[in-house]
């Protein structure tokens, strides 16, 4: 997604980099991410801002791009909602964010001209998704968020943000279908770096692969049992004794994103998409008041109330307990991973043998217990951009050194065992055209879009209605928004 902050009159990397990562706020952040931003709060940001005024304006027209009005308020919005997800701005003038929010407003109306279809269920969808966050951040119910942003009512809160959703939903869909078709060719990305001088080709930090196998304690079925007989007498007792559901959820709950809630989750409707399939089959089962027998999932086992059904949302509250794990399945967890290093450190083995035999993570271990990086879905990570946690675990192995064994835990395992691996490391390198080749052509095709766009908003802005008021008639753009003005 790009950004247009200069004009690229030369080929420069620290360029492309910098408006491609500014541009994920600007383009991607609108979709999955966006929020209103409450009046008060975009006063409030607009004057600590770095690219503030020294005034809050009265609301006017600032611009008009085709069928888009753009707003005074607009502008301090998109600078609200940008520090809102941790952009950093500073070194940004007001006029090229100006300039960006002009860019999305074309974006959009260009979209609708060439008839992009929206994915309405998508974007509702996404308006589900977000009301259910900022209500299960905030602990509140539906009435509060009306109340907050200033709405009329839920319908009307639900109509602004699936416009604001809409908008961004079309311009991410026109940019990509200008830059779908772009590609590069090898005789490009050879041309492309030997464009770049010398003394400005990128420095790629160090990389490595990172391998792990985890072994994860045993549950006994007599610990399974235990839980079960315990989620039914609390189903019992406030069946029965009159007991409430939210002070059980609120004692005794292992889930602590809900239990100081008293259990409640967010609304639920059928079209979420991501849900975890056995929560989702008891509670679209219940009826309302109803509580449902203990079911597993791989969080542990839980007991569903079904408070409310109102209208396609249903209020649900539940509890979650994890069976307890012995002291003899633990001590045999580690004893397993204790003999599964031996057999590596000792040469009887391979590290990707003893994953493919031993590990009991599904998602590496037939990989050969090689972690995947979930930013660029490879194997590889740089170390400076590397989880903090991660970095902990393996800073100091050597390439193919094992490590020692480490207790570890994650959002379904209280307690588990693994050992570590680093391997395949290249230290801070000066871009090399043979060894980087496919980080090369990476940035080449990011060029060669930048061009594409510019190319592209060019001949589009000739052809579209755009009028620009007041103070912004002053800027400095790249683009020719002022035209014959």
């Amino acid at each position: 997604m790009i950004f247009q902050k200069m004009q690229l009159k030369t080929i420069n990397f620290k360029f492309i980099t910098n408006t491609l990562s500014l541009c994920f706020f600007l383009y991607v952040g609108t979709i999955g991410a966006q929020e209103i931003i409450p009046d008060e709060v975009v006063k409030e940001k607009v004057k600590d801002s770095v690219v503030n005024t020294s005034r809050i304006k009265a609301d006017g027209v600032a611009a008009v791009v085709g069928d888009f009005i753009v707003l005074e308020s607009d502008l301090d919005r998109e600078i609200a909602q940008l520090e809102a997800q941790g952009a950093d701005l500073s070194g940004v003038t007001r006029c090229e964010l100006f300039g960006s929010l002009l860019e999305k407003k074309l974006y959009a109306h260009q979209a609708i001209q060439d008839s992009i279809i929206v994915n309405e269920l998508y974007i509702k969808s996404l308006v589900d998704q977000q009301i259910e966050g900022i209500l299960a951040q905030s602990r509140q119910d539906i009435d509060w968020l009306v109340n907050y942003y200033k709405k009329e009512s839920e319908q009307a809160l639900r109509d602004e943000m699936y416009e604001i959703n809409k908008n961004g939903y079309l311009a991410q869909e026109m940019q990509k279908k200008v830059i779908d078709d772009v590609e590069v060719t090898p005789e490009e990305v050879r041309t492309f770096f030997n464009d770049i001088p010398k003394d400005e080709r990128p420095t790629f930090g160090t990389e490595l692969k990172v391998s792990q196998i985890v072994v994860i304690p045993e549950v006994t079925e007599e610990a399974k049992k235990a839980v079960i007989e315990r989620l039914k007498g609390f189903k019992k007792d406030v069946e029965e004794n009159g007991a409430k559901f939210a002070t059980k959820a609120l004692f005794y709950s292992e889930d602590s994103g809900s239990k100081n809630n008293g259990g409640l989750l967010p609304a639920m409707n059928r079209k979420q998409p991501r849900m975890v399939k056995e929560f989702r089959d008891v509670a679209f089962n219940l009826q309302e008041g109803e509580i449902s027998e203990p079911f597993e999932t791989d969080f542990g086992f839980h007991i569903i109330y079904l408070e409310k059904i109102r209208g396609q949302e249903y209020i649900v509250r539940h509890i979650l307990l994890r069976p307890e794990l012995t002291p003899e399945t633990i001590e045999k967890a580690q004893e397993k991973i204790e003999k599964v290093r031996e057999l590596i450190v000792n040469g009887k083995t391979t590290f990707a043998e003893a994953a493919l035999e031993f590990s009991d993570e599904e998602e590496t271990k037939f990989e050969g217990g090689r972690l995947t990086n979930p930013t660029t879905q490879d194997f590889n990570f740089e170390l400076t951009k590397m989880d903090t946690e991660m970095y902990t675990q393996i800073q100091g192995l050597k390439d193919g050194e094992v490590s020692q064994i480490i207790q570890d835990e994650d959002r379904v395992n209280n307690i588990k065992f693994k050992i570590m691996m680093v391997s395949d490391r290249i230290d801070d390198h000066e871009a090399d055209y043979a060894r980087d080749y496919l980080k090369i052509k990476e940035l080449a095709l990011q060029d060669k879009q930048v061009r594409a766009i510019e190319k592209w908003q060019k001949e589009v802005i000739t052809n579209t209605y755009v009028k620009i008021n007041g103070e912004y008639r002053n800027c400095d753009y790249q683009s020719n928004w002022l035209k014959i003005q």
